[in-house]
């Protein structure tokens, strides 16, 4: 939900439209307006019921104007001690509105006693007959010849359940034979019927009477998020609306019971600040705290009341259990014999408190039942019950360990809830469940009867299991909040903060104080953990981490492979290995290769497996910054494979981002648009990855001439906080602004971004990766007149990346000096530079900037003369297309008709009937963008005539009368 909303002053508290609902309201709309029916509406309390009957009665009188003939007369049966003979249909019966001037039958006057407010309208009472049976029959005629005089009627009788014997006796016998245009709608529970027929097994109408029996069951995920979004005038995200099915079950009374709660707890915790992370702690939060809704907790308290205390006992182990359990189980912590758990179980099943969840294992239907008969026990009634589930559970095999924890804790045994909760967080590490071990340790590392060594282990393992996974639950908090915690030693304190550290670097705008924090860690581990502090030096000296200078950071690199030359512990190795050949494959380091061969390829233990992972998608990623993509794909498939096997969510979101960008370059580009949106919507909140793949998107955006959505992907990267950044990435960013402003003819504003990378890239030091930065840089500098500039950073390049092995900055460079020769008037040169730039390119491959490579020679040589190029051109302009970047597409064949020539496609002209031919489909995209018509046709180099020729096939294809009625999926 959009954050803004939250304490919002207005909060519905049902749902203004009936969701879910949708067949079974067309089958009482079918039969009931038209024809005597019988309707029999089973579902238990809160499934909606009644306002089924509602949408019957009232919502659909615009749409089925028939029900408007009918006369409508309502009965609720009550849920009292003594109930009241006839109750419901007596309250139906007694205010007929609008009675008919029609002659009753003398036997009418039965109902006098039971109507006196009807007195003048009714016959004379009948002279008593003196037999009870012979009256209770005339009574049930009197009924039925009261209800055929009315003409058509709809008797509706809710809650059935708790009718008495004369209102069902009395039902039986006018549906046996009804008066014509009578229909009968009956709700009730069939939990409540202790196994009975509602209306008796004698009930049996003619079959002139149809018959529709309903049964409603809860919504799914998707009746729950329409609900939910109906109640809160929003939009509801699919995992919220999963959570809320998961703890209410999809009965709709408890999700607008627990969304009323739950907007009152927002209201009073005030508005957020609009940040996602807020927004799901403060969702966290809500889910974990509020309270059962009163009307549930009062509906629960209703069914067990009554219950044998055997019964209720057995109610109250279940509830403690808290989880679907056996009988044993659940007989065991109620302290009761077998039969009469079993007789106990009987009687709560039909009761409709507990329910078969899983084959032979019991609980409550949903978390909020569960919560609120928890709630109603007492502090020491229920400390003694999770003592019981102790001793029941301890005894099975394997144990369960988390239910171990969380009764221990609950029942007040420190040292038992100690005991199972690390080993339920050991177990979850060991098969490769970080999220579940992370949320073990911070709650156990807060407890706060923890002596010095247990906060010193719980604290390095919290840090050491939250590194690999992508908890929900940010531990950032934990750690920082143990920092200050006097029981932590010193060299546990640096290993907390050197987890914090790279915990700190996936946070957007951390990275200063991550490093920060790697500092003060070094400190902290030299003397007592040298090898840690040498992890600490090799990740201050990873130089895509900040701003900071690599001259500074190669004295850190140089250091850690001093320490590396002494470390024999193979983990600790393997992290150092992951950092320092990651690190001079990023910058070129052309001896790197060779010193790859001492990674291994596999791991035995968990733990170095973890960091062989790492290591292997690191490479992955450096390779792809400078151009190795095969070696790329070979590290990334290794990677995740290992990554999988260990455990490490967290690997795993970086490999991703690196596949995202290696297809990018590489030209597989088919479905890479929606799969890093579908990506990005997961890993928002890391800034290695989601920058990553935000660059990506605005490359994409770009190629399409989205210039809107291209800014807003390219901000992310972290252009307007560079220090703050992942420094390859962000200079990227930059060349993707200054590439943008530049197709839109903006010289000035091209040269600042390029000016911006430059600065960055010069302060950091590390030139291979201009690569994307230095053509478009090149161009935006000579347009807007400074080629001095130009110049001198294609020199100051050249110089830089002699001696480097990467080949993506070499072809780039190559493009630079076919710009410099082209502004020269040596097209002939260029044309030779940039046919050399094409050829590296096609070796890596890297078939996009191939071929805007190739474009640029081609014209050069047009430019020359070469009057066969046009084909040229038109080949390129099929390349771009297949690729999905229909602006350069667009531009190579503006290129070719400004010369004079056609542009056949290579593979055939066809016909596209109905359907939008590509150029159709780039204006339709276009304009769902909300882009103007005149940018369109800038984009798409369409003159205005030809333009809105293309808008006006598009609206007749699309069927829709203005563009503003497009819609195109990305």
């Amino acid at each position: 939900m959009a954050s803004g909303r939250r304490g919002a002053n207005v909060v519905r508290t049902s749902s203004p439209v009936l969701v879910g609902r949708g067949a079974e309201l067309r089958a009482l709309l079918d039969t009931v307006p038209s024809r005597s029916t019988m309707v029999l509406i089973e579902g238990e309390a809160g499934v909606g019921k009644t306002l089924l009957v509602h949408e019957l009665l009232v919502h659909e009188l615009l749409v089925q104007p028939r029900i408007g003939r009918l006369r409508v007369m309502v009965g609720h049966c009550r849920q009292v001690r003594e109930p009241f003979p006839y109750g419901a249909l007596i309250e139906a019966l007694r205010a007929p509105a609008g009675l008919p001037a029609v002659e009753l039958s003398p036997v009418v006057g039965a109902l006098r006693p039971l109507l006196p407010e009807l007195g003048h309208l009714l016959p004379p009472e009948p002279v008593p007959i003196g037999d009870p049976h012979a009256e209770r029959h005339r009574l049930l005629r009197a009924v039925r010849e009261f209800l055929g005089a009315l003409g058509p009627v709809l008797l509706v009788v809710e809650d059935l359940q708790w009718a008495d014997d004369g209102t069902r006796q009395m039902l039986r016998f006018v549906m046996s034979d009804p008066p014509p245009g009578l229909s009968v709608v009956v709700t009730y529970r069939r939990e409540d019927l202790a196994g009975r027929p509602p209306l008796g097994a004698a009930c049996r109408p003619p079959d002139t009477v149809a018959r529709v029996v309903l049964r409603l069951a809860p919504l799914d995920v998707g009746g729950v998020a329409e609900l939910a979004g109906a109640i809160l005038a929003d939009e509801v995200p699919a995992d919220l609306a999963a959570r809320l099915h998961e703890r209410t079950a999809g009965i709709p009374f408890v999700v607008e019971e627990l969304l009323r709660s739950w907007s009152t707890t927002a209201a009073l915790e005030g508005p957020a600040d609009g940040s996602a992370e807020t927004e799901r702690r403060l969702t966290d939060r809500l889910f974990d705290d509020v309270e059962v809704p009163v009307l549930l907790r009062d509906a629960i308290a209703d069914r067990l009341a009554g219950l044998p205390a055997p019964t209720r006992r057995l109610i109250h182990a279940a509830a403690v259990l808290g989880v679907p359990s056996r009988v044993e189980q659940l007989m065991a912590v109620a302290s009761i014999d077998a039969d009469t758990a079993w007789l106990a179980l009987t009687q709560a099943a039909e009761r409709g408190v507990l329910f078969e969840i899983e084959p032979a294992r019991y609980g409550f239907r949903h978390s909020l039942a569960r919560q609120a008969v928890y709630d109603a026990l007492s502090g020491p009634v229920r400390q003694d019950l999770h003592a019981a589930a102790i001793g029941a559970l301890a005894r099975l095999d394997p144990p369960p360990l988390v239910q171990l924890a969380e009764h221990s804790r609950s029942a007040g045994r420190t040292a038992d809830w100690l005991n199972y909760g690390e080993r339920a967080a050991d177990l979850a590490t060991a098969v490769g469940d970080p999220s579940a071990a992370t949320a073990l340790l911070r709650r156990l590392v807060a407890e706060p009867d923890l002596r010095g060594p247990d906060v010193d282990r719980l604290a390095v393992k919290l840090g050491t299991v939250a590194y690999s996974g992508l908890d929900p639950h940010d531990p950032v908090a934990t750690l920082e909040r143990l920092l200050n915690d006097r029981r932590l030693s010193t060299a546990a304190r640096g290993e907390v903060r050197l987890f914090l550290g790279l915990l700190l670097v996936r946070q957007e705008g951390r990275v200063e104080a991550a490093r920060a924090e790697i500092r003060r860690a070094v400190a902290d581990l030299s003397e007592q953990r040298p090898g840690l502090a040498a992890k600490g030096i090799a990740l201050l000296g990873t130089p895509f981490i900040g701003g900071a200078p690599f001259a500074e950071q190669r004295v850190l690199l140089a250091e850690a492979e001093r320490r590396l030359a002494r470390c024999d512990d193979g983990e600790l190795r393997i992290s150092l290995l992951a950092n320092l050949l990651g690190s001079r494959l990023h910058v070129g380091d052309p001896a790197v290769q060779a010193d790859l061969l001492s990674l291994p390829y596999a791991a035995d233990d968990v733990g170095e497996r973890r960091q062989l992972a790492r290591a292997r998608c690191n490479l992955a990623d450096a390779c792809t910054t400078v151009g190795h993509f095969a070696q790329a794909r070979e590290f990334l498939a290794t990677g995740t494979q290992l990554a999988a096997s260990a455990g490490s969510p967290f690997v795993i979101s970086t490999a991703r981002s690196t596949q995202v960008r290696l297809d990018w370059y590489t030209g597989d580009w088919s479905g890479l648009a929606d799969r890093a949106h579908r990506l990005l919507a997961d890993y928002r909140d890391l800034l290695p990855v989601a920058s990553e793949l935000s660059l990506v998107l605005g490359l994409l955006a770009i190629a399409r001439g989205e210039w809107g959505a291209a800014e807003e992907h390219l901000v992310r990267t972290g252009t307007e906080a560079p220090n703050e950044a992942i420094t390859p990435v962000v200079i990227a960013g930059f060349a993707g602004l200054a590439r943008m402003r530049l197709a839109r003819d903006d010289a000035a504003g091209a040269a600042g971004a390029a000016e911006e990378g430059i600065a960055v890239l010069r302060r950091k030091g590390v030139w291979t990766w201009a690569a994307d930065l230095a053509p478009v840089s090149v161009g935006a500098l000579l347009a807007a007149g400074g080629t001095d500039p130009a110049r001198a950073f294609v020199a100051e390049l050249a110089t830089e990346v002699a001696d480097r092995d990467a080949p993506l900055v070499h072809a780039a460079l190559l493009v630079c000096r076919g710009e410099l020769a082209e502004t020269d008037g040596d097209l002939s040169a260029a044309a030779g530079c940039y046919a050399a730039a094409h050829a590296a390119y096609e070796r890596l491959p890297a078939p996009y900037l191939a071929a805007l490579a190739a474009e640029r020679g081609t014209l050069c040589r047009l430019a020359l003369g070469d009057v066969g190029v046009g084909d040229e051109l038109a080949v390129l302009a099929d390349a771009f297309e297949q690729l999905g970047a229909a602006r350069d597409a667009a531009r190579c064949r503006h290129d070719v008709r400004s010369h004079g020539g056609t542009t056949p496609s290579r593979r055939g002209r066809r016909g596209y009937g109905g359907a939008l031919s590509p150029r159709e489909q780039d204006v339709a995209r276009l304009a769902s963008r909300g882009l103007t018509n005149r940018e369109i046709a800038d984009v798409l180099f369409l003159s205005p005539r030809t333009f809105e020729q293309h808008v006006a096939k598009v609206l007749r294809k699309l069927g829709v009368r203005s563009r503003s009625d497009i819609s195109v999926a990305p």
